[in-house]
């Protein structure tokens, strides 16, 4: 029995021996070696910036360490291998004038470019630590998102239209992630509202009234987020849509006959139409009508005004002398007077009377019987021919003259 016991005894110590020493070379071991820690195993960049890939590391080794960072890929690329900030041999031509070592072991890389994305391994050693220390960090380069954009056939649909369409789209950026939101509340996938793979497009299967609200998409990546600005869809009944057609023709008709009402003519219109009938006035005078010479009412003063005098044609017999009438008789207006030629040229001469007449069309006038004025005596008087006139000939007109009147024909 004892025997058993002793045995027993022995076998337990033996594992309890082996674990002690155990915890000893391990507690040995993290005071002989290096220990890397990182704020944050994941780093996030921007292109064209900088980023700090940043580590710590303990050790009882005053020594300078030997940092050697990597990046992990099919083939691990050397980034940099220093004792401590002294860079030992030359740098790969993509990260020349890019790279900066701080004495805690941190890498700080200027200028990010899309390539500088991946995982990155810290080896820290010293020379009397047993253990060297590693530690992985990721690194993220990415492009901000601009602003997206909502685009979608019409802002107005019909109930019950079938599959209306809502796309979202955006000019740069990287790894963008969808997202939509109808009144402020973010939209998930069902049977009526249906999202791409992606959730880039927004089918409405079949539209209803509910539909009717306000639409925006979201775009976001590791570094940025954008919103759309939001688009109004309004959904219409069928019913309604007679009643909106209806009022638009109304409203249409009712312009034109506003604006047929309110026309007129431009100023240049209006002159070309009253040339073009002056112009056919002209031609039809000039050959269907026959035009006599009214002089203007100017060459007597105001209170005694001379009368309305027509000239007509008669028939003359060739070789009269026409320059022997100049002048017209303005007490007998009726009767063509006539002076003699030798008169001298006044203000009432006949080119001064001529010039300043009127054109009226001809009209027959009766001749009344005329008495003689008593403070003038009748001249010897002809009828006064106008040769530069081209005028049809009168009928020849015969007209009573009274007994005391006394007419002398050229």
């Amino acid at each position: 029995m004892k025997a058993e016991r002793e045995a027993s005894s022995k076998e337990t110590a033996v594992p309890s021996l082996y674990l002690l020493l155990c915890f000893f070379i391990f507690s040995l071991a993290d005071v002989v070696g290096v220990n890397i820690s990182s704020p944050s195993p994941l780093v996030r960049g921007t292109l064209g910036s900088s980023a700090l890939l940043s580590v710590t590391y303990t050790s009882t080794s005053s020594d300078q360490p030997v940092i050697k960072w990597q990046l992990k890929r099919d083939k691990p690329v050397t980034v940099v291998q220093s004792i401590g900030t002294d860079i030992i041999g030359n740098l790969r031509p993509e990260y020349r004038g890019r790279i900066l070592l701080f004495e805690n072991g941190s890498l700080l890389l200027h200028q990010l470019q899309l390539s500088d994305e991946g995982a990155y391994e810290v080896e820290i050693s010293i020379t009397d630590d047993t253990f060297t220390g590693e530690r992985y960090l990721n690194l993220t380069v990415d492009v901000p998102v601009s602003r997206p954009f909502v685009h979608m056939v019409a802002s107005s649909v019909l109930e019950l239209t079938e599959l209306f369409i809502l796309n979202c789209t955006h000019d740069s950026g990287t790894k963008p992630t969808y997202s939509w939101l109808k009144g402020g509340k973010f939209l998930t996938n069902d049977s009526h509202l249906l999202l791409s793979h992606d959730q880039k497009v927004l089918t409405i299967s079949r539209v209803v009234m509910s539909d009717d609200d306000i639409y925006s998409c979201r775009v976001e990546n590791p570094i940025s987020s954008m919103k759309s600005l939001p688009v109004k869809l309004t959904v219409y009944r069928r019913s309604s849509l007679y009643i909106i057609l209806s009022m638009g023709g109304i409203f249409l008709l009712i312009t034109l006959v506003t604006v047929c009402a309110c026309w007129k003519p431009s100023r240049k219109k209006r002159e070309q139409l009253a040339r073009q009938s002056g112009q056919n006035l002209a031609e039809q005078s000039n050959g269907n009508h026959e035009v006599d010479i009214v002089p203007s009412r100017g060459y007597h003063n105001h209170r005694n005004p001379g009368g309305l005098y027509v000239l007509k044609e008669t028939d003359f017999p060739e070789g009269a002398d026409e320059s022997s009438c100049n002048f017209i008789n303005p007490i007998d207006p009726l009767s063509p007077p006539c002076y003699p030629s030798m008169a001298p040229h006044s203000a009432y001469s006949p080119d001064a009377y001529m010039h300043s007449g009127r054109r009226y069309p001809s009209t027959p006038i009766p001749s009344p019987s005329s008495t003689s004025h008593p403070m003038f005596s009748p001249p010897l008087s002809c009828p006064l021919h106008l040769g530069s006139l081209t005028r049809k000939p009168h009928p020849p007109r015969v007209s009573p003259s009274p007994p005391h009147a006394r007419r002398t024909s050229c």
